[in-house]
C-alpha cells in the first residue's frame, strides 16, 4: 500500500489491486479516491446497470461532507459546486397554517448528475468501470484482488453471504413510502401533511435542480393498504399521489423512475470487514431518509476507508481504524435517525399541536436540532414558538412553573430518585440530609428521594432507605424540614417501591444485583422467577394475604410520608421491582386474576394506587414510574405502556414518570442522548396527559427543547445533578436567566457568576515578523 510515512524504504511498496463491488455514489467515490492516492493501483468497479440508470432523483449533502470532499479532491469538488442548488428554508404545512423556519443550509443535486461526475472522475483517473455486468462473489474476488469493496446496497449479495461472519441485523419498519419527482423546484425544504379519509399522509419534498424536487409520499402500512395504494402501479401511484397533495403541487403531476412502494429497512452489521473485504455505504449501515443521510454516509465512508489505507501499516489494520473511525459516527447518525423515523410513525398523535408547537417538534424530531441550534439558524422563529408556550421574556421555557393539582413548581426540573445504599437499618441519615439538600440548594423545582422501601422485606440492599417505622419517618422530617426551610419553593417528593425478585443484594459498588454473602432475607414477587437463574434466589408467589399485607404496608408508608412533609408522592411501578413485576409478560405467569391479560396484571398495581392515593392527602399530587419498555422480545411493548398510563390517569395519577428497562437482566436497551424521552413523547401526545421524561437528559438546551415540543412537562436529571448539585443555577447562569424561578439562595449569590479564570486583557498579536 501507498503510505508517505514509509520513506525509509528504498523500494515502494507493491501497488493494490483493488475491486469495488456496486457503482453507487459510495463506490464510485470511493475507487476515485484509492486510485488518485496511488495512480499504480488496479481498481475495478463493478456495476449490473448501465451507466445512466439510476433510482431515486435528488441527493443531499452536507457542508460537513462537502468540506472533506473539497479536501480529498478538489476536482469532485469543483464539479459538485456547478451542480448544487442550494437554498436555507423549511416549510411546515399543518391544517392550512404555513410555517416557515430559515437559517438551514441546503445543497442538492440530481442523482444521475451526481453519477455522471463521479464516473467522469474515475475515467480521467484510469478506474476500470465495468457496467451491465454483475460483479463475481466477494469470496471468488478476494482471492485475486488485495482489497474488496462491498459497497452493493441495502440488498447487499455480499453481507448475505458471509452473513456468519457480519452478523446483520436488519429491521423492517412500519410505513410504506415511494420516490416521485415533480417538474418544477420547491422554494424550500417542504413537509405538508394529508389528512385523508384513510388516515395520515405526509409529503417530503426538496428542489435538486432549477426545475426539478424530490417527492417523497409516505403513510403507515394500514393506511396505505385502505387507501388501496398497495394495488396501484407506479403510474397510478403518482396520479394518486399527486391528486393527494394537489395543493403542494400546485396542481402538478408527478413521475416515477423504476418506483415503488417500500418499507424503509435499518441495517446494522456486528462486523463491518471479513479478511479483505469491507462493507461500505448502505452494504454497511443505512439511516432513514428523513434525515437525508443515506449518500452522505458512503461519501463520508469512502473518504475514510481511503484515509485509513494511507495512514495504516497494513491493510488489516486499516480496514480496522476505517471501522473504528465511522462507528460512532454511524451509532450516532442511526440513533438520530430512528428518532426521526419514529417521529413520523407517530405522526398523527401530534397533528392536535398548536402549529408552531407542531413544527418546532417536527424540527427537533432527531435531536440533531434543538431550540438552542434554533435560535441560531432562526431567532424570530424561536421566539415565536417560545411566545405560544408561554415564556415571559427572557424565560427559558424551562423556567416556566408547572402547576401538579395542588402543588405548583417553580421551573421544570426534577432531581431524579437515585439509589445511594447508605441507609442504617432504612433510616436516613447525615449523608441523605446534605444529599437531597445540596440538590434542592442547586435550584430544581422538584427534588426527589431514592427508592424508599414500604418493609424491611421491601429493600433492595441493606443499604437502602425505608418508611415502615416512626423513627425513619422522624428522620425523613428533618429532610423534608431543612428544604423547605432553607430552599423555599423547592418541592421534595417520595418515591416509595418495593423490591420484589430484586431484593436482597449487596450494595451497587459491591456487586450490582448480586445476593448477599451472608444474611440474605426472602423475596416476594408475581411469580416465582429469579431475576437470574442460578445467581438471584427464587422469591415466593405471593397469594392474597401477602398481596393485601404489601398494599397495607404501602398505604402505612404513605401516611408516614405525609407526616413527614413531602409535597409529592411517586408509586414505583418500573425496573423490574414488585409492582413492575407484575406488569410485566416476562415477569408475571400467574393465572390467577393477577396474571394474563395486561387488565389483570394491571389490577394488583392499581390496588396498590387506589390504597395509597386513599391516604395521601387530597391536594398533594401522586406521580407512577414506569418502565415504558422492558427492551426484550415479549416483554412490555410501547402501546402496553401507552394502557398502563391511561390506566393509571383513570384512576386519578397526576403525571406519569416514565422510564425504562431493568426489568429483566438480559435487556438490550438502545442508548443514547434522550433515549428514553420517545416513551413519554408517545404517552403525553396519545393521552394528552402530564409526563415526567428521564434518560440521558443531559443539557439544559435538552430540557427546553422536549418541552418546546410538547414531547414532556417535567425533565428529570440523575447523573447531571451527582456531577453538578447546581445544575439548575448554572443552567440558568448560562442562559443569563436571573428570575425568580431559579433564585440563588442568599449565602451563594456571590458565586451566581462564572468566576475568572485567567487574564483576559493581553494584547492581540498583530504582526508575524519573517525568521531573521
Amino acid at each position: 500500500m501507498a503510505n508517505p510515512a514509509r520513506q525509509a524504504s528504498d523500494a515502494s511498496p507493491p501497488a493494490l489491486r483493488v475491486a469495488v463491488i456496486g457503482g453507487g455514489p459510495g463506490g464510485l467515490y470511493a475507487a476515485a479516491l484509492l486510485k488518485r492516492l496511488d495512480p499504480r493501483r488496479e481498481v475495478t468497479v463493478w456495476e449490473r446497470n448501465a451507466p445512466d440508470d439510476t433510482f431515486g432523483f435528488g441527493v443531499v449533502l452536507s457542508d460537513e461532507t462537502l468540506g472533506g470532499i473539497e479536501h480529498a479532491d478538489p476536482a469532485v469538488h469543483r464539479a459538485l459546486q456547478d451542480e448544487f442548488v442550494r437554498w436555507d428554508d423549511i416549510d411546515i404545512v399543518h391544517r392550512g397554517h404555513t410555517l416557515t423556519s430559515g437559517g438551514h443550509g441546503f445543497a442538492a443535486l440530481g442523482r444521475r448528475r451526481l453519477l455522471e461526475i463521479l464516473h467522469e472522475r474515475c475515467a480521467s483517473l484510469g478506474v476500470r468501470l465495468r457496467f451491465r455486468t454483475e460483479a463475481p462473489p466477494a469470496a471468488e474476488l478476494a482471492g485475486s484482488y488485495d482489497l474488496v469493496v462491498a459497497a452493493d446496497g441495502v440488498h447487499s449479495l455480499t453481507r448475505a453471504a458471509h452473513a456468519d461472519v457480519f452478523a446483520p441485523r436488519i429491521t423492517t419498519h412500519r410505513c410504506r413510502y415511494i420516490w416521485l419527482a415533480a417538474d418544477f423546484a420547491f422554494d424550500a425544504f417542504r413537509f405538508e401533511i394529508a389528512e385523508t379519509e384513510h388516515g395520515v399522509m405526509q409529503l417530503h419534498g426538496y428542489p435538486f435542480a432549477p426545475r426539478a424536487s424530490t417527492v417523497i409520499v409516505e403513510m403507515r402500512k394500514e393506511v396505505w393498504r385502505a387507501a388501496g395504494l398497495d394495488e396501484c402501479d407506479e403510474q397510478q401511484s403518482a396520479e394518486r399521489c399527486a391528486k393527494i397533495f394537489a395543493d403542494a403541487l400546485g396542481g402538478r403531476p408527478l413521475r416515477g423512475n423504476a418506483s415503488a412502494w417500500t418499507a424503509f429497512r435499518t441495517v446494522v452489521n456486528a462486523r463491518w470487514s471479513h479478511g479483505n473485504t469491507v462493507l461500505l455505504g448502505d452494504a454497511a449501515h443505512t439511516a432513514h431518509f428523513s434525515i437525508g443521510s443515506g449518500t452522505k454516509l458512503a461519501v463520508e465512508d469512502a473518504l475514510a476507508l481511503a484515509a485509513c489505507i494511507e495512514e495504516q501499516p497494513t491493510l488489516a489494520d486499516a480496514l480496522t481504524a476505517y471501522e473504528a473511525e465511522r462507528r460512532p459516527v454511524v451509532e450516532s447518525t442511526q440513533r438520530a435517525a430512528a428518532a426521526s423515523l419514529r417521529w413520523f410513525e407517530e405522526l398523527g398523535t401530534y397533528l392536535d399541536q398548536p402549529p408552531r408547537q407542531f413544527a418546532f417538534n417536527l424540527l427537533t424530531r432527531s435531536r440533531r436540532v434543538t431550540h438552542d441550534n434554533l435560535r441560531l439558524r432562526d431567532p424570530g422563529f424561536a421566539e415565536s414558538v417560545e411566545r405560544d408556550f408561554g415564556c415571559p421574556p427572557g424565560t427559558p421555557p424551562m423556567f416556566t412553573p408547572f402547576r401538579l393539582r395542588g402543588l405548583t413548581l417553580r421551573n421544570r426540573v426534577v432531581v431524579s430518585p437515585m439509589d445511594m445504599y447508605v441507609a442504617e437499618d432504612g433510616t436516613p441519615g447525615d449523608f441523605h440530609l446534605v444529599h437531597l439538600g445540596a440538590r434542592a440548594l442547586g435550584g430544581a423545582g422538584l427534588v426527589m428521594t431514592e427508592m424508599v422501601c414500604v418493609s424491611a422485606e421491601g429493600r433492595i440492599t441493606p443499604g437502602c432507605t425505608g418508611l415502615w417505622t416512626e423513627d425513619q419517618a422522624d428522620a425523613w422530617s428533618r429532610v423534608t424540614e431543612f428544604v423547605h426551610r432553607r430552599a423555599p419553593g423547592t418541592a421534595i417528593g417520595v418515591q416509595l417501591g418495593h423490591s420484589g425478585r430484586k431484593g436482597s443484594t449487596r450494595l451497587m459498588w459491591e456487586g450490582i444485583d448480586q445476593p448477599l454473602p451472608e444474611g440474605n432475607w426472602p423475596l416476594a414477587a408475581a411469580s416465582p422467577l429469579p431475576y437470574r437463574p442460578g445467581v438471584n434466589q427464587v422469591p415466593h408467589q405471593l397469594d392474597r394475604a401477602g398481596l393485601d399485607r404489601i398494599r397495607d404496608q404501602f398505604t402505612a408508608a404513605a401516611a408516614r410520608a405525609a407526616r413527614s412533609g413531602f409535597d409529592l408522592l411517586e408509586l414505583h411501578c418500573a425496573h423490574g421491582y414488585l409492582l413492575s413485576g407484575f406488569l410485566s409478560p416476562l415477569t408475571n405467569h400467574r393465572t390467577d386474576g393477577y396474571g394474563g391479560s395486561l387488565a389483570a396484571r394491571l389490577r394488583y398495581p392499581l390496588e396498590v394506587f387506589d390504597a395509597v392515593r386513599e391516604v395521601w392527602p387530597d391536594d398533594r399530587p401522586m406521580t407512577v414510574r414506569i418502565s415504558a419498555t422492558d427492551w426484550a422480545p415479549g416483554g412490555t411493548t410501547a402501546q402496553d405502556a401507552v394502557e398502563i398510563a391511561r390506566a393509571f390517569a383513570a384512576h386519578g395519577a397526576d403525571a406519569i414518570d416514565v422510564s425504562t428497562g431493568q426489568v429483566v437482566p438480559d435487556e438490550r436497551p438502545e442508548y443514547g442522548r434522550s433515549y428514553q424521552t420517545p416513551y413519554a413523547d408517545r404517552i403525553r401526545n396519545a393521552l394528552r396527559v402530564p409526563v415526567i421524561a428521564v434518560g440521558a437528559i443531559s443539557s439544559w438546551d435538552d430540557v427546553n427543547s422536549l418541552l418546546l415540543a410538547g414531547r414532556a412537562d417535567l425533565c428529570a436529571l440523575a447523573r447531571p445533578h451527582l456531577y453538578d448539585p447546581h445544575w439548575t443555577l448554572h443552567a440558568a447562569a448560562e442562559q443569563d436567566y436571573t428570575g425568580p424561578a431559579a433564585p440563588w439562595p442568599p449565602p451563594y449569590r456571590a458565586g451566581s457568576r462564572t468566576p475568572p479564570t485567567g487574564r483576559t486583557d493581553a494584547p492581540r498579536p498583530r504582526l508575524t515578523l519573517p525568521s531573521s
